[in-house]
Formats: structure tokens, sequence, C-alpha cells
């Protein structure tokens, strides 16, 4: 049976409040967000874990080796192609619901989601996203619009993004399941915009993200940056590679090796 947590929290977007999970990982469909994510150093600070048997292949998600951003102290970069879409890009346009039987604990299942990544996207989009035959996209970063991720709570959507090679992606805002299961599962920064870049930016435009202190995006091929709201205390949880890694990158929970 698995673990039971409760967590309390307060980070900058969606925050997990209520979470039926193992320690090693469960679906992240099981944990839930009510209030912003703020403050991951208080993440699981009233957690209680009840594991009378370990999970035996416990669900691990993983960026694409493309996807690591350069990282220091201060701040976190991407550079790369990017890809632009319009507002209301819903799950099933991420990854359609036909390929949700794809299990991302399987590696190659985990490959073959990447390659599926924003196929639903209608006919008005003539680039796509990943070629035929590829597994993985040549454009990393993602512009959206207004309510990026909206839709079903499927948490193969920013894994799929993940598995494709995107490290982040850049929305004039974003449904708050979508967020928080970007967060969760540690696959892409979700990082919010102060105007629509996505009218500005064209696919293909070569962009640089700064994170950190700066919080900007860098279009090269127009020469103009545009302010991002900072992603918080989100960034972290993030770069560990997911909530639980997180937890126990921190010490809030004992590593695996334990």
């Amino acid at each position: 049976m698995a673990a039971t947590a409760s967590i309390q929290s307060s980070l900058t977007k969606p925050s997990f409040t209520t979470l039926q999970n193992s320690p090693s990982f469960s679906p992240i469909s099981n944990i839930r967000f009510s209030s912003p994510l703020t403050s991951p150093s208080k993440l699981l600070s009233s957690v209680s874990f009840h594991t009378p048997q370990p999970q035996p292949q416990p669900l691990s998600f993983r960026r694409s080796a493309t996807a690591s951003p350069v990282a220091n102290a201060s701040s976190t970069t991407f550079h790369g192609l990017c890809y632009v879409v319009g507002d209301n890009i819903d799950t099933d346009q991420i990854i359609p619901a036909e390929y949700l039987t794809l299990v991302p604990s399987n590696p190659d299942e985990y490959k073959k989601l990447g390659s599926y990544a924003l196929i639903g996207l209608p006919s008005s989009y003539p680039i796509r996203f990943v070629e035929p035959n590829e597994y993985t996209s040549k454009y990393s970063i993602i512009i959206g619009g207004d309510n990026f991720g909206c839709g079903s709570s499927r948490e193969h959507a920013p894994v799929a993004l993940g598995a494709a090679g995107v490290s982040a992606v850049i929305a004039e805002s974003y449904a708050r399941i979508f967020f928080r299961n970007s967060v969760a599962t540690g696959e892409v920064y979700p990082v919010e915009t102060e105007v629509r870049i996505c009218e500005e930016c064209k696919t293909g435009d070569v962009v640089t993200i700064e994170l950190g202190e700066v919080n900007k995006l860098i279009n090269h091929t127009s020469g103009k940056e545009y302010k991002l709201k900072p992603i918080g205390d989100a960034g972290p949880v993030v770069e560990a590679g997911g909530i639980f890694a997180y937890a126990r990158k921190t010490g809030m929970i004992p590593s695996q090796s334990a």
C-alpha cells in the first residue's frame, strides 16, 4: 500500500497540500496543490511517511540530457531554438490520450513519449515540433501564450516535453495542473512572462533564458530582450529533478541509498 503523507507548503504557484504517495515517487496524479508555490524549504516540513514495504520499481522521471541547464549559485541559463505556440495549448495537444499507455519509468517508453510531444497541435502549426522518426526536438525552448497546459491532469504532458529535450516553457500564464506537474516531475521549468512574448517571437528564433537575479529572455534573432517573472523557490525543485529528489537532496526524507 502506498505511503500517505500530508504536505503543507506555500510555494509561488500551486502548493502541495495533500499527497498520497511513497518517498520513492509514486504517480504524480496523487499530488494536490491549493496555494502558491513560494517556499520549498517548507515543502515537506510536516511530512510523516508510513512505508511498510518499499516500492519495488518506483516511477522515475528524467529530463533529457539535452535539456540540462547551465547553472551556478545565482542563476540558471538556457540557450537554443524556440518553438512558438498561442493561447490555450491543452494537454491533449501536448500529448494525445492515445499515448498515455506509455510508462515514463520505462526508458524505451520515456523515449517514445518525446517523439509524440506536441503531436496533437492543429494543422495551423505547419512546422512539426518533433520531426518524423526522431525522438527529440531541435527546439529546446517553448514560448506560449495564455493558459498553457490546460485540459486534463495528465502528468505525461511535461514528461513528454522533457523527453523531447525541452528545458523550459515560457508562457503568459499556466493552467495550475500543468505548472504543478512540471515542478513535481522536474521535467521542465515553467516560467511566466511579463508581456506576450509569443506575439513577438517566431519559431526558429535563437533565444537565451537567464533565471535567477536577472530573469530575462534574449531573442538573438530579433535583438530584443524581455523581462520574465521570477520562478521563485520552485526553481530548485525542478533543478533537483522533482519534488522527491528535492526532498532527498535537502534531507527532508532519507535518500534511496540510506
